[in-house]
Protein backbone atom coordinates (compact mmCIF):
# COMPACT_ATOMS: atom_id res chain seq x y z
CA UNK A 1 0.00 0.00 0.00
CA UNK A 2 0.78 3.35 -0.72
CA UNK A 3 -0.63 6.32 0.46
CA UNK A 4 -0.56 9.74 -1.34
CA UNK A 5 -2.32 12.91 -0.30
CA UNK A 6 -2.57 15.31 -3.56
CA UNK A 7 -3.48 18.90 -3.29
CA UNK A 8 -4.89 22.08 -4.83
CA UNK A 9 -3.96 25.08 -4.42
CA UNK A 10 -0.18 27.10 -3.27
CA UNK A 11 0.83 26.36 -0.25
CA UNK A 12 1.61 29.26 1.37
CA UNK A 13 1.62 29.38 5.66
CA UNK A 14 4.88 28.33 6.33
CA UNK A 15 3.83 26.85 9.56
CA UNK A 16 0.86 24.38 8.59
CA UNK A 17 2.76 23.33 5.45
CA UNK A 18 5.80 22.30 8.09
CA UNK A 19 3.27 20.35 10.67
CA UNK A 20 1.81 18.26 7.28
CA UNK A 21 5.18 17.58 6.30
CA UNK A 22 6.57 16.86 9.10
CA UNK A 23 3.67 13.68 9.74
CA UNK A 24 4.26 13.31 6.59
CA UNK A 25 8.26 12.06 6.84
CA UNK A 26 7.26 10.79 10.24
CA UNK A 27 4.73 8.48 7.88
CA UNK A 28 7.34 7.27 5.57
CA UNK A 29 8.89 5.03 8.29
CA UNK A 30 6.21 2.50 7.65
CA UNK A 31 4.88 3.48 3.97
CA UNK A 32 5.51 4.84 1.12
CA UNK A 33 3.36 7.97 1.48
CA UNK A 34 3.55 11.06 -0.71
CA UNK A 35 2.05 14.65 -0.33
CA UNK A 36 2.60 17.29 -3.41
CA UNK A 37 0.34 19.90 -5.04
CA UNK A 38 -2.01 18.47 -8.47
CA UNK A 39 -2.59 20.66 -11.59
CA UNK A 40 -6.80 20.89 -11.52
CA UNK A 41 -6.09 21.51 -15.58
CA UNK A 42 -4.89 17.73 -15.79
CA UNK A 43 -7.37 15.18 -14.78
CA UNK A 44 -5.20 12.32 -14.87
CA UNK A 45 -3.26 13.50 -11.69
CA UNK A 46 -6.66 12.70 -9.41
CA UNK A 47 -6.26 9.21 -11.33
CA UNK A 48 -3.32 7.86 -10.94
CA UNK A 49 -1.69 5.74 -9.49
CA UNK A 50 -4.31 3.11 -11.47
CA UNK A 51 -6.78 0.81 -8.77
CA UNK A 52 -5.81 3.24 -6.00
CA UNK A 53 -8.83 3.88 -3.64
CA UNK A 54 -9.82 7.59 -4.34
CA UNK A 55 -10.79 9.77 -1.29
CA UNK A 56 -11.80 13.50 -1.54
CA UNK A 57 -12.03 15.52 1.26
CA UNK A 58 -15.15 17.55 1.27
CA UNK A 59 -17.63 19.81 3.93
CA UNK A 60 -20.53 17.39 2.88
CA UNK A 61 -18.48 13.98 3.07
CA UNK A 62 -18.66 11.02 6.02
CA UNK A 63 -17.21 12.00 9.23
CA UNK A 64 -14.78 9.76 10.78
CA UNK A 65 -13.14 9.24 13.95
CA UNK A 66 -9.65 8.26 14.58
CA UNK A 67 -10.52 4.78 14.90
CA UNK A 68 -13.25 4.74 11.88
CA UNK A 69 -10.08 5.91 9.89
CA UNK A 70 -7.54 3.70 11.13
CA UNK A 71 -10.05 0.82 9.88
CA UNK A 72 -9.90 2.59 6.58
CA UNK A 73 -5.97 2.28 6.34
CA UNK A 74 -5.95 -0.97 7.90
CA UNK A 75 -8.22 -2.35 4.96
CA UNK A 76 -6.23 -0.95 2.48
CA UNK A 77 -2.98 -2.06 3.39
CA UNK A 78 -5.01 -5.74 3.91
CA UNK A 79 -5.64 -5.56 0.58
CA UNK A 80 -2.86 -4.26 -0.89
CA UNK A 81 -4.70 -0.96 -2.39
CA UNK A 82 -2.61 2.39 -2.39
CA UNK A 83 -4.84 5.28 -1.31
CA UNK A 84 -5.23 8.68 -3.04
CA UNK A 85 -6.55 11.57 -0.50
CA UNK A 86 -7.51 14.93 -2.52
CA UNK A 87 -7.85 18.41 -0.87
CA UNK A 88 -9.60 20.86 -3.24
CA UNK A 89 -7.83 24.68 -2.26
CA UNK A 90 -9.59 28.14 -1.88
CA UNK A 91 -12.30 26.88 -4.50
CA UNK A 92 -13.18 23.37 -3.46
CA UNK A 93 -12.61 20.59 -5.81
CA UNK A 94 -13.45 20.29 -9.32
CA UNK A 95 -16.74 18.93 -9.97
CA UNK A 96 -15.24 15.79 -12.08
CA UNK A 97 -13.08 14.88 -9.63
CA UNK A 98 -15.49 14.94 -6.60
CA UNK A 99 -17.69 13.44 -8.85
CA UNK A 100 -15.35 10.43 -9.36
CA UNK A 101 -14.65 9.81 -5.80
CA UNK A 102 -15.01 6.54 -4.19
CA UNK A 103 -15.69 8.13 -0.72
CA UNK A 104 -16.15 12.39 0.21
CA UNK A 105 -14.43 12.26 3.61
CA UNK A 106 -15.49 14.98 5.88
CA UNK A 107 -12.25 16.26 8.48
CA UNK A 108 -14.18 18.47 10.47
CA UNK A 109 -18.06 20.33 10.37
CA UNK A 110 -16.15 23.84 10.52
CA UNK A 111 -14.44 25.22 7.86
CA UNK A 112 -10.65 25.09 7.29
CA UNK A 113 -7.97 26.59 5.59
CA UNK A 114 -6.92 23.75 3.00
CA UNK A 115 -3.47 24.21 4.21
CA UNK A 116 -4.69 23.27 8.18
CA UNK A 117 -6.88 20.61 6.05
CA UNK A 118 -3.72 18.88 4.63
CA UNK A 119 -1.76 19.13 8.23
CA UNK A 120 -4.90 17.27 9.85
CA UNK A 121 -4.90 14.79 7.07
CA UNK A 122 -1.05 14.01 7.66
CA UNK A 123 -1.32 13.60 11.73
CA UNK A 124 -4.36 10.97 10.77
CA UNK A 125 -2.32 9.32 8.24
CA UNK A 126 0.61 8.98 10.49
CA UNK A 127 -1.67 8.03 13.80
CA UNK A 128 -3.15 5.41 11.73
CA UNK A 129 0.00 4.16 10.65
CA UNK A 130 1.74 4.33 14.33
CA UNK A 131 -1.01 2.42 15.55
CA UNK A 132 -1.12 -0.54 13.37
CA UNK A 133 2.81 -0.71 14.07
CA UNK A 134 1.77 -0.52 17.83
CA UNK A 135 4.20 3.13 18.30
CA UNK A 136 3.39 4.66 21.64
CA UNK A 137 2.26 7.80 19.59
CA UNK A 138 -1.63 7.06 19.68
CA UNK A 139 -1.70 7.12 23.55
Amino acid sequence: MRIFVYYLGRPRDPHANALAEEFIKRSRRWAPVEMREVDPRRAESWSKPAGAARIALDPAGRLLDSAAFLDLVREAEHAGRDLVFLVGGAEGLPRDWRESAQMLLSLTPLTLPHELARAILAEQIYRALATLRGHPYPR
